[in-house]
C-alpha cells in the first residue's frame, strides 16, 4: 500500500518529484519530499539510522527503492563537479577474457585523465546491484557494466545517477545508454554451421552456467538440431569453466552416449580440459572427435592439436567502450548506441 502512495505521489502530486523523475536527477530532497520528511532527516537516517524513528525510517526507504537514489560518500561533493572516476565491473578479473578487455580499456581511460575502479560480481545480478551501490556512491563520472541483463534495482539506480553508461560484451536495439558486443545467439548459430559444414552430425555440448554462455549453447542446440536432426548432448555446470570441468565434460558426455562428432564449449578453458581428456583416453583429435573453444584465449594456438575457437577481438572491444564512454561524459552524441564488433571462428586443427 505505502509503495502505492508514494507512485501517486511521484506521478501527481509534487512537479519537482516529477521532473527529478524524469530528468533523472534524483536527490537527497527529492527523496525527503517523497517520504514527507525534510531532507535533513534523509540525511540523519542514512546517517544513523537510530536516530529516527523506525516508521519515518520505512518511509525513506520505500522511498529510495523507489527512485533508485544512491547515497553521495564523497563528503563536500557537489553535481557539477567530476570526480574523474570511471567505475567498472566484470564478472571475472582472473578470466583473460575479460583481463584483456579492461587492460585496453583502462589504457584508454588513463591517457583522457581518469581513473578506472575495478570490481569482480562473479555473474550474479544480486552480487553486481551490491556492487553498484558501493561504486554509484562514490559518485563516478561513468560505469562500464559486462552484459545487457541487470536487476531492476540496479536498472533503477543507473537511471537515478543520470550518468553515462556502456554495457560491453552484448547487443540490445535497448541499451540504458550505450551497448558494444556481439550477438551471443548468433555466434552460437553460426559455431553450429560451421560444425555441419564440416561434416560432423553428432555434437556435445560442454558449458558453464552464465547467461551469455546459455543463450550460445541453446542458439547452437537449436541450429545443429534443424541442420542434423540430432539433438546434441549436453554437459552444464553453474560455475564457470575450468579445465578439470572441461576434462569431467568429456567424461559425463561419454557416458551419455556421446561417441563421436564434435564437442562445442562455451571456453577455451573447457576445450583444452576436453583436449587432454580425450588424450588420456586415446582418442584422436579431430579424427574421433573434434572440438570448437570459444574465446581465442592466448594458448589456443598452442595446444595440441591447435584449438578451432571463435575469436572476439578484445583489444578492440576495449577501445571502444572506453572512447564511448568518454564522449558520452563529455555530452557527445553517437551516430549509433549499439555497436557491434562482430566475431570470427579461426579454424585450426582441432576441426
Amino acid at each position: 500500500m505505502r509503495q502505492n502512495n508514494l507512485s501517486r505521489i511521484a506521478k501527481h502530486s509534487d512537479p519537482v518529484i516529477t521532473a527529478d523523475l524524469k530528468s533523472g536527477t534524483v536527490t537527497m530532497e527529492t527523496v525527503g519530499r517523497i517520504a514527507g520528511v525534510s531532507q535533513v532527516t534523509v540525511s540523519r537516517a542514512l546517517n544513523d539510522p537510530k536516530k529516527v524513528s523506525a516508521a519515518t525510517l520505512k518511509r525513506i526507504q520505500d522511498a529510495i527503492e523507489l527512485t533508485g537514489y544512491v547515497p553521495n560518500m564523497v563528503a563536500g561533493a557537489l553535481a557539477s563537479r567530476r570526480s574523474q572516476l570511471i567505475a567498472a565491473l566484470v564478472p571475472s578479473i582472473t578470466n583473460v577474457i575479460y583481463s584483456d578487455l579492461m587492460q585496453n580499456f583502462i589504457d584508454v581511460i588513463r591517457g583522457s585523465g581518469y581513473h578506472v575502479l575495478m570490481a569482480e560480481t562473479g555473474f550474479s545480478q544480486d552480487e553486481e546491484q551490491a556492487v553498484l551501490s558501493t561504486m554509484l556512491s562514490r559518485r563516478p563520472d561513468g560505469i562500464l557494466l559486462t552484459g545487457i541483463h541487470h536487476s531492476p534495482g540496479c536498472k533503477r539506480m543507473l537511471l537515478g545517477a543520470g550518468i553515462p553508461v556502456v554495457e560491453v560484451w552484448d547487443m540490445t536495439e535497448n541499451p540504458l545508454d550505450v551497448c558494444i558486443g556481439f550477438s551471443h545467439i548468433k555466434a552460437g548459430e553460426e559455431m553450429a554451421k560451421y560444425a555441419v559444414s564440416h561434416g560432423y552430425e553428432h555434437a556435445l555440448i560442454v558449458s558453464a552456467g552464465d547467461e551469455r554462455a546459455l543463450r550460445r549453447k541453446d542458439s547452437f542446440s537449436a541450429q545443429f538440431s534443424q541442420l542434423t536432426g540430432n539433438a546434441p548432448t549436453e554437459v552444464l555446470y553453474e560455475a564457470g569453466a575450468t579445465i578439470e570441468r572441461g576434462r569431467n565434460g568429456l567424461t559425463h558426455g561419454l557416458k551419455q552416449g556421446f561417441k563421436n562428432g564434435i564437442v562445442m564449449c562455451s571456453s577455451d578453458l573447457l576445450a583444452h580440459g576436453i583436449l587432454i581428456e580425450a588424450q588420456s583416453r586415446g582418442l584422436r583429435v579431430p579424427e574421433d572427435i573434434a572440438v570448437l573453444g570459444f574465446g581465442n584465449q592466448n594458448f589456443a594456438p598452442f595446444t595440441l592439436p591447435a584449438l578451432s575457437t571463435v575469436e572476439v577481438n578484445r583489444t578492440h572491444l576495449g577501445k571502444q567502450a572506453a572512447e564511448a564512454l568518454i564522449a558520452r561524459i563529455n555530452n557527445q552524441l553517437l551516430p549509433n548506441n549499439s555497436i557491434d564488433i562482430g566475431f570470427e571462428i579461426i579454424a585450426r586443427a582441432s576441426t
